[in-house]
């Protein structure tokens, strides 16, 4: 169990990093689609930090179990937050589709941490 957890949480840190560094940088593809959900530059860029601590959160979890757990929990309500946001907009399937992924993916590290 403790390898699927590494290896789950590396993959949710790497997609969760890469997805907080287009937000706070700005990158147009990923502003787009937050704009068209009812985000501003502000909210996104904020959200982009916030990945970041749960991405943090996490790997501190390594050796402070609770905030592995903490981090995991909250990157899992972050991503539903997404996929509500694409659903209230009525987005297409394949809009909502890697905010519905990260948030099953991080529901299971959740899971997981919990269990370790």
């Amino acid at each position: 169990m403790n390898i699927a957890l590494i290896i789950l949480s590396t993959l949710l840190c790497a997609a969760s990093t890469m997805s907080a560094v287009g937000k706070i940088k700005g990158i147009p593809q990923v502003t787009e689609n937050l704009r068209h959900v009812g985000l501003n530059d502000s909210q996104i860029r904020t959200l982009g930090f916030v990945m970041l601590l749960g991405v943090i959160g996490i790997v501190l979890g390594i050796w402070v179990p609770i905030l592995g757990v903490l981090a995991s929990l909250g990157l899992t309500l972050y991503f539903l937050g997404g996929v509500i946001a694409h659903v209230r907009v009525k987005d297409a399937f394949k809009d909502a589709a890697p905010a519905l992924g990260l948030a099953v993916l991080s529901l299971i590290v959740f899971l997981l941490e919990i269990a370790r």
